[in-house]
């Protein structure tokens, strides 16, 4: 990065997006988001020629297909039975140990699409700047530690959240439970998981946005990004409104829960189908 002829933009200590001199005078740029989902960096000639994409070679293309369509269905599969759990508790039967079964196996998928999220950027071809302007493919790894990357701190931070929401679906299928214990072992570990997932959304912005606000257009990645956070802070206002009241012994408010749940999920399926185009 201390090249002359080379120009770094991101937020904070994050490069979003770097751009590099080629030896014929042309220029390439490698995003971050663009060359880990559809594994590409974009070239501009020194003429006035169109500008034409790099992509990286055949493995890491089959590699960046597959780990998007798992995360893609996983998520899709997650948000709906999360939104079934919601409608079961809002218009069906509202037994809680049915409900909690149904949101259990909807985190399963959710955890699943949280890690694969992860090894999608582990895995992702690696930008050789200042080369010729291409995409080395990386061997094969079931984990790293990149937290300098804005997209491995992203997913990491979103599979941890699937993992406390994990804790808060275990405990809801306890019995018998105090009102503090209620919200000590089932709301905390759910504001917790709702925290985590925003962070993560924030994050993704500053990756696609490069630390500037943008208006969601043509861009499906940021698409994706924006209706993921939207449905991250619906899962937040569940999770307040889901807080038991101790003089009461009450949800503060069990139809906002309901509903912040059921359309939260249905965020989250959005993305996941809205991401099965966003592939190399």
């Amino acid at each position: 990065m201390g090249q002359p002829d080379q120009r770094a933009e991101g937020a904070g200590p994050f490069t979003t997006r770097l751009t590099w001199r080629l030896s014929d005078g042309g220029t390439a740029v490698w995003e971050s988001r663009l060359a880990r989902r559809r594994g590409m960096i974009s070239v501009h000639p020194f003429s006035a020629g169109p500008t034409r994409h790099v992509r990286a070679d055949a493995v890491s293309l089959t590699r960046l297909q597959r780990l998007n369509s798992i995360a893609a269905i996983a998520f899709v599969i997650g948000g709906a039975l999360f939104a079934a759990g919601a409608a079961d508790a809002r218009f069906g039967s509202g037994d809680a140990t049915e409900c909690a079964s149904i949101y259990s196996v909807g985190g399963l998928f959710f955890t699943l699409g949280g890690y694969v999220s992860l090894l999608q950027v582990v895995n992702a071809p690696r930008h050789t700047a200042g080369g010729a302007g291409r995409l080395a493919t990386p061997q094969w790894r079931w984990w790293s530690y990149e937290p300098t990357r804005v997209d491995w701190l992203s997913t990491f931070v979103l599979f941890a959240g699937t993992l406390v929401f994990a804790v808060n679906l275990l405990d809801s299928f306890l019995q018998g439970l105090s009102v503090q214990q209620v919200n000590r072992l089932i709301w905390t570990p759910d504001v917790i998981g709702c925290t985590l997932f925003l962070i993560s959304g924030h994050l993704a912005f500053v990756e696609i946005c490069h630390g500037r606000l943008r208006i969601p257009t043509h861009d499906l990645g940021l698409w994706i990004v924006a209706v993921n956070q939207l449905g991250s802070v619906l899962f937040m206002v569940s999770a307040l409104a889901a807080y038991t009241s101790p003089t009461t012994g009450s949800l503060v408010n069990a139809d906002i829960a309901n509903w912040g749940t059921l359309t939260g999920a249905l965020c989250f399926s959005l993305a996941g189908v809205l991401q099965l185009g966003e592939h190399p």
